[in-house]
């Protein structure tokens, strides 16, 4: 076979010495074209696309890929997940980028700690890893909104995925910005990244014919110079293609990698073969069962597509952790929303330990190599530590009282509309909306996704997609009405992305008479939130709590913290906050009963954990040192 690995010359202390001129110039935002010494010269062809190989200047090169998404991985061990992909013997990183997570505010861009992707790009290269980047605007990626920011829904006639100017407006901002960060780290400027995705999965959405070469051009004219890629699985693979970029596969099976290949062929004639995401696992719904898929056949499976002289890309490599309220949703028959686990049944862990299937792809890839592969670091340890009491306690009820004023409206407001943060709405987490009713009888609307409906403190029951309609009890006089929304993470993958406003969507009925006057209340739950939580706010649990509350408890350690993982039993519903990191949600309906708290997010000594439940409390914080993802599972 020809040799998968295109070695680097003249070794590491050049190597090295690349690294060090690249991190200066990323840091210093230079002009790199004219500081490019004499012997980087020869980066001139980049990855091409030559008859059935791809070509890396003059040698045959075979993309030997993996997915890590920086997003989803504490920044402190980035460098771990990495170093284990080249040991299994992988050549190339492939990484989405969010866009709703680099610009929470509409201008406003964060590419710092474990946004910055930079620093990701140059880590990978200094391991030994070529990149391919998969900037979107729109990712998937189960993440919220498919990666695109909340704001843009704030305009009622927004056309996602389109050419509508609205949309293209904001992308061409992004870009601009993104895009000179990116420019510099391409193969020909010295870096390591060799191809660029062209958006994601279209054809399986195709609204409009003229968007991805819009979104092709917007590439080019911002300076990507290397192989532009699309990516699509069967059903959208014939409508996904632009002219001028190679078309890439997604499956999981060796039945689709037959089919997909010959499709390929027929359509874009002999050009070199890529499976963009063999899907080495699958992501998790609340409600459902654990999915699983066989280490042997994964084995098979890339085995087959080695053979069928294709190169490919392991989507997952490692999953990771929706960390927050970043997890997005589906809804074709029914609307499901992802678990906190991103664990994808990957090759490493989600957090990040060695499996069966990243033992026997070592030895294939090992096979292939034609020098021994470096050796995988050590496990990283874990930590387990003594149930915990939850030591203070206040009710939302309370909180409300110094978290701010709340917006007073005639109407209900969607999330995104909310008049916060600049103007740019809410992205995540809760709303509250109170009324005044002086009479029972039935209560309606749409909600999204969750709601919970009080009478002044006491709990009637919940509204959803399911629920549309709740019993008002008999009242005497006017009464405060409170519902309690949750946003339980955006659509990812559909038709239906342009739909996905949070909160009351319309009116709120009462007998088929809209309610007016609404106080509304933004919980979003973000570190400047709790912030207003000093200490005198805080009480004793009482004998019979008030639910929805906050529970608070302090973790003291003696020695290094590990990772480690909470298991919340007997408690319903809700989200942990760690020292101010949000680890995600719970929800005893499974499969996910653990969560991940990665070591370098605790403190030697004194830790602050924040519970915020819905429903039930426990009556301990429990931790585990291994992960529980569900006793039923499903099996591929």
């Amino acid at each position: 076979k020809t040799t998968w690995i295109l070695r680097r010359k003249p070794g590491r202390t050049l190597g090295f010495l690349v690294l060090v001129i690249l991190s200066f110039l990323v840091l210093r935002r230079l002009e790199w074209s004219t500081l490019i010494p004499a012997w980087l010269q020869h980066r001139q062809l980049g990855l091409q696309a030559k008859g059935k190989h791809f070509m890396l200047e003059d040698s045959i090169f075979w993309i030997f890929g993996g997915s890590i998404h920086y997003f989803r991985v504490p920044r402190e061990y980035w460098r771990d997940r990495l170093l284990k992909m080249k040991a299994c013997g992988l050549n190339t990183l492939t990484t989405y980028v969010p866009w709703n997570l680099h610009e929470p505010e509409r201008g406003k861009f964060n590419f710092s700690g474990n946004l910055d992707l930079e620093a990701f790009v140059l880590m990978a290269a200094e391991i030994g890893l070529w990149v391919i980047l998969r900037p979107g605007p729109y990712i998937c990626s189960e993440i919220d909104l498919g990666g695109l920011p909340s704001w843009l829904l704030q305009d009622s006639g927004m056309k996602l995925r389109t050419t509508y100017r609205g949309f293209t407006q904001a992308v061409d901002l992004y870009f601009d910005h993104l895009m000179s960060r990116v420019v510099p780290l391409q193969y020909k400027h010295g870096g390591p990244i060799i191809a660029v995705q062209v958006e994601n999965e279209y054809g399986s959405y195709y609204r409009d014919p003229a968007y991805m070469p819009y979104i092709k051009k917007a590439l080019e004219d911002r300076g990507i110079i290397e192989l532009l890629l699309t990516s699509d699985n069967k059903e959208g693979l014939k409508k996904g293609m632009v002219h001028g970029v190679l078309a890439t596969i997604n499956v999981q099976t060796r039945q689709e990698l037959h089919l997909l290949n010959t499709f390929l062929l027929s359509v874009q004639g002999i050009q070199p073969k890529m499976v963009m995401e063999y899907w080495t696992g699958w992501f998790d719904s609340w409600g459902d069962p654990h999915n699983i898929l066989d280490s042997s056949e994964v084995l098979e499976t890339v085995s087959a597509i080695v053979d069928a002289g294709s190169s490919f890309n392991l989507y997952m490599f490692h999953g990771g952790t929706n960390f927050g309220f970043i997890n997005g949703a589906m809804h074709f028959h029914e609307y499901k929303s992802d678990v906190t686990s991103y664990d994808y049944d990957a090759v490493l862990t989600e957090a990040g330990d060695y499996t069966a299937k990243y033992s026997k792809l070592r030895e294939f890839f090992g096979s292939l190599s034609d020098a021994p592969l470096p050796p995988p670091p050590k496990p990283l340890p874990k930590m387990t530590f003594e149930p915990l009491m939850p030591s203070f306690y206040v009710s939302l009820w309370d909180v409300l009282s110094f978290i701010g004023e709340p917006i007073e409206s005639e109407k209900p407001i969607n999330m995104e509309n909310l008049p916060v943060n600049d103007g740019n709405g809410q992205a995540f987490g809760y709303i509250l909306y109170e009324t005044i009713i002086a009479s029972s009888g039935t209560l309606s609307g749409l909600v999204r996704d969750r709601g919970q409906v009080f009478l002044d403190t006491v709990s009637i029951g919940f509204m959803d997609y399911k629920t549309t309609k709740i019993v008002i009890p008999l009242i005497q006089g006017y009464t405060l009405l409170r519902i309690l929304v949750e946003n339980r993470g955006r659509v990812n993958y559909g038709n239906n992305i342009d739909d996905q406003r949070k909160g009351l969507i319309g009116n709120l009925y009462l007998n088929d008479s809209a309610l007016k006057k609404f106080r509304i209340y933004s919980l979003d739950m973000k570190k400047n939130f709790f912030q207003r939580f000093s200490t005198d706010k805080w009480n004793n649990i009482p004998d019979v709590p008030t639910f929805p509350a906050f529970f608070f408890s302090g973790l003291s350690i003696d020695s290094s913290p590990s990772d480690t993982f909470l298991k919340l039993e007997g408690w319903e519903k809700g989200v942990v906050f760690v020292n101010g990191q949000n680890l995600g949600r719970y929800w005893n309906i499974g499969p996910q009963e653990t969560l991940y708290l990665p070591g370098p997010w605790l403190y030697r000594k004194y830790n602050q954990i924040i519970i915020f439940e819905e429903v039930m409390a426990g009556p301990v914080i429990q931790f585990t040192d291994t992960p529980y993802l569900g006793r039923n599972q499903y099996i591929h």
